[in-house]
């Protein structure tokens, strides 16, 4: 009888210490879905986002949308765009903010400061300083205005009605502007800068490009009182390699294509280049940088270092060229 009560205990022992692990592993479970759940936010500032008329756009009400995507380093690819099939577009603009907080990311058109704002599915978009509220109207017609509230949806925005601009721009620089806009047209992606305030020639420029324009920059490159307007573009493929297409003004009277050198014709400097590269305006300089990859059992790796290149413009027989002016890795 003793041998008994002894062999139930163990045994009344043996369940309780069995169903505490599993009751601790069910909490560490629990703990573990909720931590995650923590880090893993419920919803993303990703996606698109539209005005009022857009619920009732089939009523024929005007609409605005704005498409938000990522470019990595806490920037996004922020893309305004109205319907086009009963009018002319009201509102068309591309930008690139830069994160300011966890709700804000700013982009810089023409000098001034805009923020767009995105936080429980709705953006806004404002001027940084209420003097510069005009940037909000100079991207819209008839009165329009970027500025104001839009709410996210979960779908794609309408095919049949939408501008299908891929990118459009207006930059302006010592008292020239210019309009640079991009589309897909049987399958070519074809780039248009056109110039205004030119005193002779203010002809269009059309030309095919490789990849899709992302961004384009306005500064007066070589000093010499006329700007000079880039455009950047990258492939949509695993290299993502970006290009430049540029135009020089000259003398103010008419516009020259210049020509930057692909950094695949460059032996010395594409030593461990596997595209991935960024192009921006410093001062008066062009900077591109890319990541540098090595060849291992395993592919191309990235080794941790970029390499940064600046351009300066030149003066060429033909075209006004870029030449490599400095190189650094860090």
């Amino acid at each position: 009888m003793l041998l008994l009560k002894k062999y139930s205990l163990v045994t009344l022992l043996g369940l309780s210490i069995l169903i505490g692990c599993k009751n601790a592993s069910k909490n560490k479970t629990a703990n573990e879905i909720e931590l995650k759940k923590a880090v893993k936010p419920e919803t993303t500032i990703l996606g698109n986002y539209v005005s009022d008329g857009y619920e009732k756009r089939n009523e024929g009400y005007d609409w605005v949308a704005v498409s938000v995507s990522d470019l990595g380093n806490e920037m996004i690819k922020i893309k305004v765009r109205s319907r086009v099939d009963k009018k002319k577009p009201t509102c068309t603009f591309d930008a690139i903010a830069q994160k300011q907080d966890d709700k804000t990311y700013k982009s810089v058109s023409n000098g001034k400061g805009v923020l767009f704002k995105i936080e429980n599915n709705m953006l806004s978009i404002a001027s940084e300083f209420p003097e510069d509220d005009g940037i909000l109207f100079f991207y819209c017609s008839g009165g329009a205005s970027l500025g104001g509230n839009y709410k996210k949806i979960n779908e794609a925005i309408d095919s049949t009605q939408v501008d299908k601009t891929l990118f459009s721009k207006i930059l302006m620089l010592q008292d020239i502007g210019f309009n640079i806009s991009s589309v897909n047209r049987n399958g070519r992606n074809l780039l248009t800068v056109a110039p205004f305030g030119l005193q002779k020639v203010n002809r269009a420029e059309t030309l095919e490009t490789k990849g899709q324009v992302i961004n384009a920059e306005v500064e007066d490159l070589n000093a010499d009182g006329s700007p000079e307007v880039l455009v950047f573009t990258k492939m949509e493929d695993d290299h993502q390699s970006g290009a430049v297409y540029g135009f020089s003004v000259n003398n103010k009277k008419s516009m020259s294509q210049i020509y930057f050198p692909p950094i695949a014709e460059n032996s010395k400097l594409n030593k461990g280049y596997r595209g991935q590269d960024e192009f921006t305006i410093v001062e008066t300089s062009l900077v591109q940088r890319f990541p540098l990859f090595e060849e291992t059992s395993n592919g191309s790796q990235k080794t941790g270092k970029t390499r940064q290149i600046s351009y300066k413009l030149k003066e060429g027989e033909a075209m006004r060229h870029f030449e490599v002016d400095k190189v650094s890795e860090y």
